[in-house]
């Protein structure tokens, strides 16, 4: 029987939220006697790794803590860290006395001093752990996300996470050529790269180097990895989709042809009051573009409906966008006012009614483009990665355009790419059979 203790946490939030989670169980194990656990009721520590891009998931965090509070033997912690944490800070002490300790977004490698600290608090956004050398853990081996950065410069006036997660800071490349090496070695054949605006890569680092790098380097010196089969990358932003980015994008075997572009509106006037720094006509041009280089691409993109001002001319700026790109996959979202943000003091803020009416006629419009686009893909054969047991005997993966495919098998097909022929193509996912 294990003396260690035991570790339980509950992530919300993003991909850079999961590979945090990641280092916080990975620095718990390897420097204080914890180990995971998937039942919150036996664990000597809960936490709480926080989103607070949306107002949701932050009244979530305190509804979780109350149910933790109660299910929770005696003597165990509960400590929050994430975006959250950064943002309200002490004010969760006084909303949940029963929390131990806070831990901003910015401050993960502090965990295990907090955790052995009463009432600790940390949510510097300046902290500087771009070089830092967290422990080993990951939840698959598989894939392996990767940060390249820490950070937002960007001023986007709806956002908070520059206010949660700071200045933009770029880790330097050698280190992520070693962490990326070190996960390949391991098993992991797809390499995950995660930041803020990953395009941006290269601006900034904690000192100051002699050379060069943009992200276009960076994929290409990751690419030169032989263990490394597949790069995936989120999110870029529009704005520095240059011609180098796109052509390295398209030309690099290794990078996997599926592409996130934020579009948040497909006005101008409306993406000039939410500081993006393009319009309709750029995003355009370098969607089309894209297509161009690469025909079998899949884009995808975020959408903010009844931004503050937004007129239904603006709106249908954003349908015409979505009839022009005809996105793979789009995640939109009703305009929610954040703390610390602009766009919350805009006085010509749009009625939730309206709101929640934009949202439904895109959510069906692009339904409709994307029962379209599966209904091409049958008879279709596709090299797909697996990574992931379903339900019901199914194994799930992802093909290089990064569509979601289930066959029939078991764990053997784990961490191997296949051919898969389609036979059911639906608008979530597509079902096939395996032909090599």
């Amino acid at each position: 029987m294990s003396n260690k203790k035991k570790l339980y946490i509950e992530t919300l939030g993003c991909a850079m939220n999961t590979r945090d989670t990641e280092h916080i169980i990975a620095e718990l194990s390897s420097k204080d006697s914890y180990e995971l656990c998937n039942e919150a009721k036996i664990a000597d520590l809960i936490m709480i790794n926080t989103c607070s891009v949306r107002e949701k998931p932050v009244n979530k965090l305190f509804s979780e803590i109350g149910v933790f509070n109660k299910l929770k033997k005696d003597g165990a912690k509960i400590g929050i860290c994430g975006c959250t944490a950064s943002h309200l800070g002490d004010e969760i002490f006084k909303r949940a006395p029963s929390v131990s300790f806070v831990l901003g977004a910015r401050n993960v490698s502090k965990v295990v001093e907090a955790v052995n600290t009463d009432k600790f608090l940390s949510v510097d956004i300046d902290y500087d752990e771009s070089t830092y050398a967290f422990g080993e853990f990951r939840n698959s081996m598989n894939k392996a996300y990767v940060n390249i950065s820490i950070g937002c410069d960007k001023q986007c006036t709806y956002c908070i996470v520059p206010h949660t997660r700071g200045d933009e800071i770029s880790i330097p490349p050698e280190l992520i050529i070693k962490e990326a090496k070190k996960a390949a070695l391991s098993g992991a054949k797809e390499i995950f790269l995660l930041g803020q605006n990953v395009n941006n890569y290269g601006k900034r680092f904690s000192s100051k180097r002699d050379e060069k790098i943009d992200f276009s380097d960076l994929l290409n010196l990751i690419s030169q990895i032989e263990e490394v089969e597949r790069i995936r990358f989120t999110s870029p932003h529009p704005l520095h989709m240059d011609d180098k980015f796109l052509e390295t994008f398209a030309k690099n075997p290794k990078v996997c042809k599926s592409m996130h572009m934020p579009l948040q509106s497909g006005s101008t006037h409306i993406l000039e009051q939410m500081k993006r720094g393009y319009t309709k006509e750029w995003f355009l041009n370098r969607a089309m573009k894209l297509r161009e280089l690469v025909p079998n691409v899949s884009i995808s993109t975020d959408i903010i409906v009844a931004f503050p001002g937004e007129s239904e001319k603006d709106f249908e700026d954003s349908m015409d966008v979505i009839e022009k790109v005809r996105f793979e996959q789009i995640f939109a979202f009703k305009y929610s006012a954040r703390p610390l943000t602009k766009a919350a003091e805009f006085t010509n803020q749009i009625d939730s009614e309206t709101g929640s009416a934009r949202l439904k006629k895109l959510q069906d419009r692009q339904n409709e483009i994307l029962d379209e686009i599966a209904s091409q893909k049958s008879g279709q054969v596709l090299d797909v990665y697996f990574e992931e047991l379903r339900n019901n005997g199914l194994v799930a993966g992802r093909s290089d355009n990064n569509a979601l495919v289930q066959v029939e098998g078991n764990e053997e097909l784990l961490g191997k790419t296949l051919k898969v022929k389609i036979t059911n193509p639906r608008r979530l996912a597509l079902y096939g059979e395996i032909v090599q």
